[in-house]
């Protein structure tokens, strides 16, 4: 009987070399595809964030903070149609109104605690500003005449500007509106060389500016 030899058949190499580079194709642009939705994600995300965030920074300032810094406290006299009493100057322009008591009508010399006929005054303020500036930022300054130490007179400035505005918050004003500044013996409105000229300087006053 004849001896029949059978070769094994070869395989094509060049096919395999062709279905390993399909099957690497598709699996680099599988990979690619999903790096692309990823990172689109969080640039979205992150630029949202930012712009939220700085928005909300810019609207809060400019909606809560006047120039304090051109309240000029020479500004001519003025009327206001709530304020009778005599005692109580008010001053200003078409921006702030500043209302301006005496230390001797407020306090005693040289204490921080509000005198028992202050209050009458002050209730004429506190109806002016709930009348023409209600929602509007209010600052309080205290400021002193010259003598003794510049130091002392700058405490004593922010103690009885702080009395006054306890008196604000207590008596209708929301206390986040009103702010205190002390101006000691810096912001004189007559001259320290007499005595009517200090007892002038000697002072509190409560600056309002109008809402915009």
């Amino acid at each position: 009987m004849a001896h029949l030899e059978v070769e094994p058949k070869k395989s094509n190499p060049l096919l395999w070399i062709i279905l390993g580079l399909v099957a690497l194709a598709i699996l680099f642009f599988l990979f690619k595809g999903c790096g692309k939705e990823n990172a689109g994600t969080a640039t979205t995300t992150d630029t949202t964030s930012s712009t939220t965030v700085d928005t909300s920074s810019r609207e809060t300032v400019a909606a809560t903070q006047p120039d304090w810094s051109k309240v000029d406290f020479n500004s001519p006299e003025i009327t206001d149609a709530d304020i009778t009493d005599k005692d109580v100057s008010v001053r200003g322009n078409d921006d702030y109104t500043i209302y301006s008591l005496g230390e001797d009508i407020l306090f005693a010399t040289g204490k921080n605690t509000l005198q028992g006929n202050a209050e009458a005054k002050l209730k004429q303020i506190s109806t002016a500003l709930g009348n023409r500036f209600k929602g509007a930022v209010v600052a309080v300054y205290g400021s002193t005449d010259s003598t003794g130490d510049a130091a002392d007179n700058k405490q004593l400035g922010a103690e009885r500007a702080n009395a006054v505005k306890d008196w604000l918050t207590n008596n209708g004003i929301t206390a986040d509106k009103i702010s205190v500044q002390s101006l000691g013996e810096t912001e004189p409105v007559a001259s320290n060389e007499t005595k009517t000229g200090r007892a002038q300087n000697r002072n509190v006053s409560i600056v309002a500016f109008r809402s915009k």
